[in-house]
């Protein structure tokens, strides 16, 4: 038997079950799971290895890349734009980025963007040369880039593209990175132990991913949108030392799990830290449901909001890979499952239907 690290308060044995079995199964090789409710942490669970080879075990501060549940973050540090004043979500992005504004795009939104309508779902073929670490080539290529479709007139996630399209935002209409805004407004006012580049100190908490199967990324829905650049879902380049301190705010958000369901616990809270940072209007329109319709990238039909996925059960937002977090709209309780063990959803899957939940994507309407 794994031996599995932590509490689960009563009532909450069967989280603790579920959990024990992933990992007996061997489903599961290193992950954390948070549940909160009524504003505290009921359950806080960590089992398996941080590392391959089972030297490190996972502790509850172990960090890990939980990829696209990274946009929630960025989405935020983009409505600190807005809210100061810099940013409107429905003035043509080209207001502020003059060299966006070409080819289609001339009336691009920062809403259609973060409800991933702006037509650039991945980045251009011309920009499959460029090394992903390469911020400046990769915002120009969007920029220079004609979108997919229409901007407005369909769906598909921004995988990859999501957290540079915000950046050059920024860039242009704040004078500030993401990485700025995320780094100097939002983690502190938060409190989130969630970081855009990995400080040194924290190196030594981050697990390292490894693929449930050899062929994981290409038996992957999403695949056609996830190739460039080169290297994204290459676990050598994603447990290196270079890309943990790097931004790339579409994916490679290092935090825990107790962090997000944190997060997440405070998230519709009329009265809460996310409130008080943006504001009521602007907290509002960001779970708001914002557009309903088939996601190409997904292939399914959901709701977006800006940022997150949304229906009648549950405001949340999932990870290629696995990991997921959500707000129960029906229980009132958070949670959040974050591994490094790159597979699908059916963990997460697990320990929501222990709480009673569904983590099924469905259409709000």
């Amino acid at each position: 038997m794994v031996q599995v690290e932590g509490f689960a308060e009563h009532g909450y044995d069967a989280v603790r079950q579920v959990f024990q079995q992933l990992l007996d199964d061997g489903r599961e090789t290193g992950a954390g799971v948070s549940v909160w409710r009524d504003g505290r942490e009921v359950v806080r669970l960590s089992g398996g290895w941080a590392d391959p080879e089972r030297r490190r075990p996972w502790r509850d501060d172990t960090l890990v890349q939980p990829y696209s549940l990274s946009k929630v973050f960025a989405t935020l540090a983009a409505l600190i734009a807005v809210r100061d004043g810099a940013l409107s979500l429905d003035e043509p992005i080209a207001t502020y980025w003059k060299e966006y504004g070409t080819r289609g795009k001339e009336r691009t939104t920062l809403r259609q963007v973060l409800t991933h309508q702006a037509g650039q779902p991945r980045f251009p073929a011309e920009a499959a040369t460029l090394d992903l670490l390469d911020d400046t080539a990769l915002r120009a290529s969007l920029a220079e880039a004609a979108p997919e479709y229409v901007p407005g007139a369909s769906l598909g996630e921004h995988a990859f593209t999501y957290g540079h399209l915000i950046d050059g935002i920024l860039r242009a209409a704040a004078g500030a990175t993401l990485h700025e805004v995320y780094d100097g407004v939002v983690r502190p006012a938060l409190g989130l132990d969630a970081w855009f580049g990995v400080p040194d100190g924290a190196l030594d908490r981050v697990a390292d991913l490894e693929y449930a199967s050899p062929d994981w990324p290409t038996q992957l829905h999403a695949a056609p949108w996830l190739q460039i650049p080169a290297g994204v879902l290459d676990t050598t380049q994603a447990n290196s030392r270079i890309w943990r301190q790097s931004v790339f705010a579409a994916v490679n958000l290092h935090t825990t799990a107790t962090a997000v369901a944190g997060f997440f616990a405070h998230l519709t809270s009329d009265d809460g830290p996310l409130r008080q940072l943006l504001g009521p209007h602007l907290h509002a329109e960001l779970l708001r449901s914002q557009v309903t319709g088939y996601d190409e990238v997904f292939g399914t039909r959901l709701t977006w909001t800006l940022g997150f996925i949304r229906d009648r059960g549950k405001i949340a937002k999932g990870g290629i890979g696995g990991s997921a977090a959500w707000w129960s709209l029906t229980h009132h309780h958070a949670c959040a499952y974050l591994t490094r063990r790159l597979g699908d959803h059916s963990r997460a899957a697990a320990i929501a239907a222990a709480l009673g939940d569904d983590l099924s994507v469905v259409g709000e309407d």
